[in-house]
């Protein structure tokens, strides 16, 4: 449980900016700066350390009450004929008042890591998929598939925590497990077991991924391949793996959507997917899509509780309308197809919205710099720090709450929200 002795330095924090959630900080307080002492790292240090810079609202560049930069949004909302929700860096209530203003203002939402996020729904919504949880992984794991994701860069401590924890419910061996990369190497030696065992890497382009699963694929079924080799990876390493795979107890495979940058990534997803099927047929193997950043998971799970739908849903017809093309708000916005733009980020002051002539809306983390100034900018308080909340982490499966440590004095993203959709 996160609690604060005298000194003012709380124990046991989770983090809302890692993904995996780690839980186990230890923060201290001193007025309105904040350190991380224990268990940090470069994203976690860097969320929770940037500094207050500025708490009042600016509505065209001059200061302003929160009242009246309130007002101003349900004005422009109530003139345009279309409005995008989008960014939507925010936790769990955040996402709720987002749906509920967009339901009232007929507007279209999505978040700013849907393009990421929608190469892992697509597949879900097409043929499914059978996925594992961090506690399944920390607990069973013996062989991690990583396939063309450097996930430590994203995910500093999966590795510590999910695949070398110091015990694990079933006191297996860690060292017994075995990390395999496939596409990406790793950058740092995250994956490198306490002991010094290394990763095994299989490099491989981002544009051989596809071809290169689904020869994995194809090989684990016992097909026979009239070729040596495969994006210039021997079929003889890609066998090896194969036999790997069915001869684990219980293998993982994962994956960031967003490091799969390339054109129609989600049939490699897919095929990802339908081979941790065929491995169920005869062993025990599951997925794990990484992501959580952003609170992109939390506004998702929120969507989908509260329409039916993730996100990219439009509520212009009273009812929300889902379409992943139709309602992409960076192609909306490429195609001026858009008139207000109603960004929200809590959580990192370096998401600011996408350079557009649209008119602008900025509920942003305090330290925001813009290269143009919108229309409205309400800097609000981050989930965690600010306020209490809660966010789901990367599998979906667990809420974190989150605790307030520090009077800042700044707005929730719910407040605003709650405010605009009241005053409409």
């Amino acid at each position: 449980m996160t609690e604060r002795n005298e000194a003012g330095v709380w124990q046991e924090v989770p983090s809302p900016f890692c993904g995996i959630a780690s839980d186990d900080l230890t923060i201290s307080v001193n007025d309105q700066q904040v350190t991380v002492i224990e268990n940090g790292d470069p994203i976690t240090v860097k969320g929770f350390e940037t500094p207050i810079t500025d708490t009042v609202p600016r509505v065209d560049g001059q200061e302003t009450s929160l009242a009246n930069a309130v007002q101003r949004i349900a004005e422009l909302m109530r003139d345009s004929q279309q409005t995008v929700i989008s960014g939507l860096g925010t936790d769990l209530n955040g996402a709720r008042s987002a749906m509920a203003l967009a339901d009232k203002g007929r507007a279209t939402v999505d978040h700013m890591n849907s393009t990421g996020a929608f190469r892992n729904f697509l597949v879900l919504q097409d043929t499914g998929w059978m996925n594992t949880t961090l506690a399944e992984v920390k607990n069973r794991v013996d062989l991690l598939l990583v396939v063309g994701s450097d996930i430590e860069s994203a995910y500093p401590r999966f590795y510590e925590r999910m695949v070398w924890p110091q015990e694990t419910l079933f006191s297996q061996d860690i060292e017994s497990r075995d990390v395999i990369y496939l596409g990406k190497a790793p950058s740092g030696d995250a994956s490198t077991s306490p002991k010094g065992k290394k990763a095994q890497v299989i490099p491989c382009d981002d544009a051989d991924l596809p071809e290169v699963m689904s020869v994995l694929r194809a090989l684990i079924a016992g097909r026979t391949l009239q070729a040596d080799q495969i994006g210039g990876i021997a079929i003889s390493v890609l066998s090896d793996l194969a036999e790997k795979l069915k001869a684990a107890k219980y293998s993982v495979v994962t994956w960031s959507a967003a490091m799969l940058d390339f054109d129609h990534a989600e049939a490699t997803v897919q095929t990802l997917c339908e081979m941790v099927k065929d491995l169920n047929v005869e062993t025990r193997s599951s997925g794990l899509p990484l992501g959580g950043k952003e609170g992109d998971t939390t506004v998702n799970q929120v969507a989908a509780w509260q329409s039916g739908y993730p996100m990219r849903s439009n509520f212009n017809r009273g009812y929300p309308d889902y379409d992943p093309y139709l309602s992409d708000s960076l192609r909306m916005l490429a195609d001026d197809e858009v008139d207000t733009l109603i960004w929200v980020s809590s959580f990192d002051i370096d998401r600011t919205p996408p350079k557009t002539d649209t008119t602008t809306v900025v509920l942003g983390r305090s330290g925001m710099t813009f290269g143009q100034e919108p229309a409205v900018f309400i800097p609000v308080g981050t989930p965690g720090i600010d306020h209490a909340g809660r966010a789901f982490r990367t599998d979906s499966v667990v809420s974190i709450p989150l605790r307030q440590l520090r009077d800042s004095g700044l707005p929730s993203t719910f407040e605003v929200l709650s405010a605009v959709e009241q005053a409409l």
